[in-house]
């Protein structure tokens, strides 16, 4: 389970946020944006959009230090954030960031 083994560092905090983002995301996308555009409940988006996009500012401010703490490739981080930018992306790059993890 992606919550067992991480360590308290900046990768371990970074995948907790990539997590927990991601979810948020798919919040955004499947159930506040069908909520607004087809029964006219419109706060939905309000407050799930409010919240991911805090939750996108401390993934990215995590992935910044993670990469400079523990020198991520430039492909690295470029991949990280573009799949932030995807549905279910976070969850796939886990396994990658799980295996940086375990290099330190």
């Amino acid at each position: 389970m992606l919550l067992q083994n991480i360590h308290n560092d900046a990768i371990g905090n970074f995948r907790i946020i990539g997590f927990i983002e991601g979810i948020s995301y798919l919040v955004l996308l499947f159930i506040a944006m069908p909520m607004k555009y087809m029964m006219g409940i419109a706060i939905a988006t309000k407050i799930v959009g409010m919240a991911h996009g805090v939750l996108f500012i401390i993934f990215i401010a995590l992935l910044m230090l993670a990469a400079q703490k523990h020198k991520f490739s430039m492909k690295d981080s470029v991949i990280f954030f573009i799949a932030s930018l995807i549905p279910f992306g976070t969850f796939v790059t886990d396994k990658r960031l799980n295996r940086l993890e375990d290099k330190i």
